[in-house]
């Protein structure tokens, strides 16, 4: 894929809706690229999107790899109607009420309704309100309607998703929008596939789109109970360097993609993605991750018996909000990198996998 072809794929993924819990319209836009790339798609019995393209042993004992990253994206959901017809609603996903003031909406009743969130304005607060941090209790959706009329178009649980479209930048080579986390990574499931769509590998490859992973990391359990891949890596965002953040909390913006080390992740994984790097000269970064991380990684490590796992992650500004941001070199690089890991992959590296 070009740059051109790569700033159009992020830019679509992130402007399809996919709350988690409801990732289709999301699943069937990453289905029309993975399928021109691979010989077999399908989605599993809680949703995750997979698709499979087997690898060349030459008579050896096959074995297999998993490229997992989730596709769903935060949202809310609606729990009440009021009186006046704005309707209150609670987060889906881990959401800062303080980034939702003023945010345009999208509420997916009977039709897909516009609406804003609003709350009570600066000037009619009390001394003590300004004090308080802003809670989900101070923020309504404003529809325009009365109770009568939004009742007849919304109900108690339907979801809410922000209208915010991608935004290419000016300067630089970066884009900000919505669901970035983890449409990025989900691109670079698409650009690592079309790396290697008429290249001879070994492994027989697994291009995980998991779902729910912002409300549990389900969609990640499933799959890898269900694949048993031999080894993984999952491939998610990290907090991007921003005014009044340093490292080791955040990581450059065009820097490379980060590869975490811990003791989530097999140490043999994170050496050879690491050389596979260097030899290919792509620019990492390294993230010293001693805990859980919160990504899909630290499940499918503990899948069955385990799972030898890896994560490559994408620097992101101003995570799980409308404007995340990233630099495209950053997520054509992880793509890439992932094709040329798959691409170093032998049998006698799987088996060696159990030792440590």
């Amino acid at each position: 894929m070009n740059a051109e072809e790569i700033k159009e794929l992020i830019m679509e993924l992130s402007r399809t809706v996919g709350i988690s819990g409801s990732e289709d319209e999301a699943a069937a836009a990453v289905s029309g690229y993975l399928e021109r790339y691979t010989s077999q798609i399908w989605r599993d019995r809680l949703g995750n999107l997979i698709a499979f393209k087997g690898g060349q042993n030459d008579g050896a004992e096959p074995f297999s790899l998993a490229l997992v990253a989730h596709l769903d994206e935060i949202g809310a959901m609606v729990t009440r109607i009021e009186e006046g017809g704005a309707l209150r609603f609670t987060g889906v996903g881990g959401i800062d009420p303080r980034i939702l003031p003023g945010q345009p909406v999208q509420v997916h009743g009977k039709t897909v309704l516009k609406g804003v969130i609003g709350a009570k304005a600066p000037h009619l607060l009390t001394v003590k309100e300004r004090r308080e941090e802003l809670k989900f209790e101070d923020l309504f959706i404003d529809l325009g309607l009365s109770r009568e009329q939004a009742e007849m178009q919304v109900r108690i649980g339907d979801l809410v998703s922000f209208d915010a479209p991608p935004v290419a930048m000016v300067a630089g080579n970066s884009l900000a929008g919505k669901s970035l986390d983890n449409r990025a990574g989900v691109a670079a499931l698409v650009i690592c596939a079309a790396e290697l769509a008429a290249v001879c590998h070994r492994a027989n490859l697994y291009f995980v789109a998991s779902v729910q992973e912002e409300v549990g990391l389900r969609g990640a359990i499933t799959a890898a109970y269900g694949l048993v891949p031999d080894l993984a890596v999952a491939i998610d965002v990290t907090h991007g360097e921003a005014p009044g953040l340093a490292p080791p909390d955040v990581f450059e913006l065009g820097g490379g993609p980060v590869i975490s080390v811990g003791p989530n992740y097999h140490p043999a994984l994170t050496r050879r993605l690491e050389e596979v790097a260097s030899a290919d000269r792509f620019a990492v970064q390294r993230e010293a991750d001693p805990a859980s991380p919160g990504t899909d990684a630290w499940v499918i490590q503990v899948s069955r018996e385990g799972i030898p796992c890896a994560l490559l992650s994408i620097p992101l500004r101003y995570m799980h909000t409308t404007v995340e941001m990233l630099n495209l070199d950053d997520l054509t690089n992880t793509g890439r990198l992932l094709a040329s890991f798959a691409r170093s992959l032998d049998r006698p590296f799987v088996e060696g996998l159990a030792c440590f």
